[in-house]
C-alpha cells in the first residue's frame, strides 16, 4: 500500500498484545506500545514482573506465546528481530580466551558488518586502552561491561535494548552509559532499557513502562 503524502513515520519499535509464558504459566503481558526514534524508554516492574524477558524477546532470543512486534511499521519475526536490533545483557558474552580487540573483530564478522571501523578507537572510547590484548577471562566485570559497551556502539542497529546496562561500572562507567545512550539518541536511535538502584534513567526525555501482573489473552 502507498504511503500517504506527508504521513507520519511508523514508530521504530511496536509491540501489539505481546506476551509471554513459561510452562503454560503468564510472565508478562498482553503489552502494547510503542518506541520511536529519538526516544527512550524505561522498563520497570519488580523482581520476577519479566523486564529481562521481555527485552530476549524483542531481541529474538526468545519467541513470544502471543501478539505482534512490528519494526518500522513491519510486522517481523525473530531472525528480524535479532538482526534489528542491539542487544546487551547481564552476560558479556565475549569469548573468554580472546583479547578485547579479537573480541570485537570476532563480533564485527559474526555480524557481517564491513563498515571497516577503528576497534582500536573503540576500545579508547570506553577506557579499554591498553587491554587491547588482555583475554576477557582475565578482564574484571567492570571491564567486560566497557568491551560489551564498545561492541554495542559498534554495531548499526537503531534499536539499542539494555539490560541493567549500569550494572557493574563505577561513576565513570555510569557516566559512559549516559554518553552512549545520549550520543544514540541524538542520531535518531531508540534504546530500550531496564534499571536498578539510583541511577533509575539516563539523561534523556525517557518514558516509562511499568510491567503489571501478567493477564491470560482473552
Amino acid at each position: 500500500m502507498t504511503p500517504t503524502p506527508n504521513a507520519p513515520a511508523p514508530p521504530l519499535l511496536q509491540a501489539r498484545g505481546l506476551c509471554f509464558a513459561r510452562n503454560e504459566e503468564p510472565v508478562f503481558g498482553p503489552l502494547d506500545f510503542e518506541l520511536g526514534p529519538g526516544e527512550a524508554l524505561l522498563v520497570l516492574g519488580g523482581n520476577g514482573a519479566g523486564k529481562t524477558t521481555l527485552l530476549r524477546v524483542l531481541a529474538g532470543l526468545l519467541g513470544a506465546s502471543a501478539g505482534e512486534v512490528f519494526l518500522s511499521g513491519r510486522p517481523v519475526d525473530r531472525g528480524h528481530l535479532a538482526r534489528g536490533s542491539a542487544y546487551l545483557g547481564h552476560l558479556p558474552g565475549h569469548k573468554a580466551e580472546l583479547g578485547a580487540l579479537e573480541n570485537l573483530a570476532f563480533h564485527r564478522a559474526l555480524r557481517g558488518d564491513a563498515t571497516g571501523a577503528d576497534l582500536e578507537r573503540a576500545l579508547t572510547d570506553v577506557g579499554l586502552s591498553g587491554h587491547e590484548d588482555s583475554p576477557a577471562r582475565r578482564l574484571s566485570a567492570g571491564q567486560n561491561k566497557r568491551l560489551a559497551l564498545a561492541r554495542l556502539r559498534l554495531q548499526s542497529a537503531p534499536l539499542w535494548l539494555l539490560d541493567e546496562p549500569y550494572a557493574n561500572l563505577d561513576l565513570d562507567g555510569i557516566a559512559l552509559v549516559n554518553h552512549l545512550i545520549q550520543e544514540h539518541v541524538r542520531a535518531g536511535g531508540a534504546v530500550l532499557l531496564t534499571t536498578h538502584g539510583a541511577y533509575a534513567a539516563p539523561p534523556v526525555p525517557v518514558r516509562t513502562l511499568t510491567l503489571a501482573p501478567a493477564r491470560s489473552p482473552a
